[in-house]
């Protein structure tokens, strides 16, 4: 089955961390870029970070830049967000997704998503 799948969202308290991971099954992730996005309750869904298929190109949005991280291991299949400096506004579940494209990030456009981590930060 073609599939992403999200892990290591929790429960962590202010100004802590969380590593999230998004692995694909039955697919190359190498093919792709992935982006992350996140989405809390009553929420529209926000963009979070994306990285190119092998990794040369990354980009944040404005409320996360200095604080989190993208990396990929393709050898792995995976892809990381590395969360540091949480904030409760961070709490969402988060996602992944492939993309063609950084344009079709910026355009909320992709192929496959997973089920989302949850990841909740309060005191």
């Amino acid at each position: 089955q073609v599939q992403l799948v999200e892990s290591g969202g929790g429960l962590v308290q202010p100004g802590g961390s969380l590593r999230l991971s998004c692995a694909a099954s039955g697919f190359t992730l190498g093919d792709y870029g992935i982006g992350w996005f996140r989405q809390a309750p009553g929420k529209e869904r926000e963009e979070v970070s994306y990285i190119n298929s092998d990794g040369s190109f990354t980009y944040y949005e404005n409320f996360v830049k200095g604080r989190f991280t993208i990396s990929r291991d393709n050898a792995k299949n995976t892809v990381y967000l590395q969360m540091n400096s949480l904030k409760p506004e961070d709490t969402a579940v988060h996602y992944c997704a492939t993309f063609d494209a950084f344009a079709d990030y910026l355009r909320g456009t992709f192929k496959t998503w997973g089920q989302g981590t949850q990841v909740t930060v309060s005191s």
